[in-house]
C-alpha cells in the first residue's frame, strides 16, 4: 500500500522543528526509563493513583443541550518524578461535557486525549464531544495534554516539543492523569467509561487504558503500536532537528554508554534491527537534508570512535536473539514520503574500517555513521517508552476497536508488530486514504467506532453491573 500524497504535501507546508534542544537531560531520561518499568505493569501502576485522588471543579456552564464543567488537579507524575515537568504543565486541566438528560440508566463517559497540535478543547468539543451527545447520549471528558494549551511552557513554540524526553514526560503524565479521572468518574456514578484519541492522542489513550484494572472500551484512531517509526521513517521525521540530536549524541558519551543499558526492548520491534542497520546501511545517508555537520562533530577523535565501536558491538551482541522480522525498518523505501531515503549496500558498511586513507571519505563515513547511530538511538528510546508491547495488555482486548488509514504516511506500519498481534481479539478497521484526509473527513467513523465499543461493553458486562 502506498502513502497519501496529501499527507506528504501537508507536512511540507509546516516549517516547525521538533526537539530543537535535543534529547533532554540524561538524568531525566534515566528517571523516565526507570519509571516506565513501573507504569508498564498494570499491577504496579494501579498502586500509584489513589481512588480518592483530589480533583476540583472550577466552573459550570449550562448550554442548551449539555453542561460544561471545567476542572483541574495536580498531575500525579509530579509526586513521583518531581521537577521533571515544566511548572506550567504540573496542573492538569480538563473539560467535562455531559448531556442535560440521560436516556437510560447508564451514564457513559469517554475520555478524549489530544492529538498533535490539539491545544485547549475546542477541536475535540466541536468535532467529537457535542456530536456524541446528540447522536448517542455519551458524555465526554477532554483532558489537556502537558505541553499544550494552558500547560504549554512559555518558551515552547506552538506544538514543537523542545526535547525528545518531553514526549515521554507527556506520556507518563497522561497515563496517571487518566487513572485519576477514571477513579473520579467512578466515584460520581458514571459508566461505562471508555477512552479514545486521534493520532498521538490515540496512542496515549492506548497506554492509559492498558493500566486500567477493569474492562474498558478503547478506540485509538490513526495510531499504531509504537511511535518510533513516526520519528524515523514517517513524514514527521522531516521535522526532527537531527543536526542537534547528532551533535549531542556525538558530544555526550553518556547517551551510548549509560542510557542504552537502561533500555528494555520489546519483542520483534526491539533493537535487533540495530545490528543489521549499523552493519548493512549504505553511506547514502549523506543524502539526508539535515546531514550537514560542523567540522568538530565530523572529526570525532579516536578515543570516542573506539568507545562507540565497543558500545555498538556489545549492544548488537546482546540483541542478537531477537526476531529478525524488523530487519530493515529504517531501510524501507520511503522515497514516496519524501523522508529518510535509506538504501542497502554491500560496500562501505563498516564504520570502523581503517583501510580507507582518503580524508574526505573518512569524513563522509563518520558523518553517515553518526546519522545511522542517532536514528538507531531514536528508535531505541522511542520503543522503550511508547511501544505498546512494553505495557500490559488491556483486561478485555475485545472492547478495543482500532481505526487506521490505509495510506497513512505519518504512522508507518511496515516492519513493526501489528496491534492485533499484541492485543489478540481487538478489531482493526481500515479507512481509505491517509492521515490528514481521515482526520478531516472521517470523524463520523471515529465516533461510530466509539459507539460500537460501548455497545460491546454493555452486551458483555451490563448484567454484572
Amino acid at each position: 500500500m502506498g502513502v497519501s500524497k496529501l499527507d506528504v504535501l501537508y507536512r511540507r507546508f509546516l516549517l516547525s522543528k521538533l526537539f530543537i534542544q535535543g534529547w533532554g537531560k540524561p538524568d531525566d531520561l534515566r528517571r523516565l526509563f526507570e519509571f516506565r518499568k513501573t507504569i508498564g505493569n498494570r499491577e504496579k501502576c494501579q498502586q500509584l493513583v489513589p481512588k480518592d485522588y483530589p480533583i476540583f471543579i472550577d466552573k459550570m456552564e449550562e448550554q442548551a443541550d449539555c453542561q460544561i464543567l471545567d476542572g483541574h488537579f495536580v498531575s500525579p507524575l509530579d509526586h513521583y518524578l518531581p521537577g521533571i515537568m515544566p511548572a506550567e504543565s504540573v496542573t492538569a486541566r480538563f473539560q467535562f461535557i455531559v448531556p442535560k438528560e440521560w436516556k437510560s440508566k447508564y451514564r457513559p463517559i469517554c475520555i478524549h486525549l489530544a492529538g498533535t497540535g490539539d491545544h485547549f478543547y475546542w477541536r475535540r468539543r466541536t468535532l467529537m464531544a457535542r456530536p456524541m451527545i446528540k447522536e448517542a447520549c455519551i458524555g465526554s471528558l477532554l483532558l489537556e495534554n502537558p505541553y499544550y494549551g494552558y500547560r504549554k511552557p512559555k518558551d515552547q513554540m506552538r506544538s514543537s516539543l523542545r526535547n525528545v524526553s518531553d514526549l515521554f514526560v507527556m506520556g507518563g503524565a497522561l497515563v496517571l492523569e487518566s487513572a485519576a479521572l477514571l477513579h473520579w468518574l467512578e466515584r460520581g456514578g458514571y459508566g461505562p467509561l471508555g477512552m479514545t484519541g486521534i493520532s498521538m492522542g490515540g496512542h496515549m489513550a492506548s497506554l492509559a487504558a492498558s493500566n486500567w484494572p477493569k474492562p474498558i472500551p478503547l478506540v485509538p484512531c490513526l495510531s499504531w503500536s509504537t511511535a518510533s517509526g513516526v520519528f524515523t521513517t514517517g513524514v514527521l521525521s522531516k521535522a526532527v532537528n537531527w543536526r542537534e540530536l547528532e551533535k549531542q549524541y556525538a558530544a555526550e558519551a553518556v547517551y551510548e554508554e549509560e542510557i542504552i543499558t537502561l533500555l528494555e526492548y520489546c519483542g520483534t520491534d526491539s533493537f535487533k534491527m540495530g545490528q543489521d542497520f549499523v552493519k548493512n546501511s549504505a553511506s547514502s545517508l549523506e543524502n539526508l537534508q539535515h546531514h550537514d555537520l560542523t567540522t568538530d562533530i565530523i572529526n570525532l577523535n579516536a578515543k570516542r570512535e573506539m568507545m562507540r565501536a565497543s558500545t555498538v558491538s556489545q549492544f548488537s551482541t546482546d540483541t542478537a536473539a531477537l526476531n529478525a522480522s524488523t530487519q530493515g525498518i529504517l531501510l524501507q523505501g520511503t522515497s514516496n514520503t519524501g523522508c529518510l531515503n535509506h538504501q542497502t549496500s554491500s560496500s562501505n558498511t563498516n564504520k570502523y574500517s581503517s583501510t580507507v586513507n582518503c580524508e574526505p571519505l573518512k569524513r563522509k563515513n563518520s558523518r553517515t555513521s553518526l546519522a545511522r547511530e542517532s536514528i538507531l538511538f531514536m528508535k531505541g528510546v522511542m520503543d522503550e517508552c511508547t511501544h505498546i508491547g512494553n505495557f500490559s495488555v488491556p483486561v478485555d482486548p475485545g472492547l478495543i476497536i482500532v481505526v487506521q488509514a490505509k495510506e497513512d504516511a505519518y504512522i508507518p506500519r511496515a516492519g513493526v508488530r501489528s496491534l492485533n498481534e499484541i492485543w489478540p481479539g481487538c478489531e482493526i478497521r481500515y479507512l481509505e486514504g491517509g492521515h490528514i484526509s481521515a482526520y478531516l473527513f472521517k470523524q463520523g467513523l471515529f465516533r461510530q467506532a466509539i459507539y460500537d465499543a460501548f455497545d460491546r461493553f454493555l452486551q458483555k458486562y451490563s448484567i454484572q453491573n
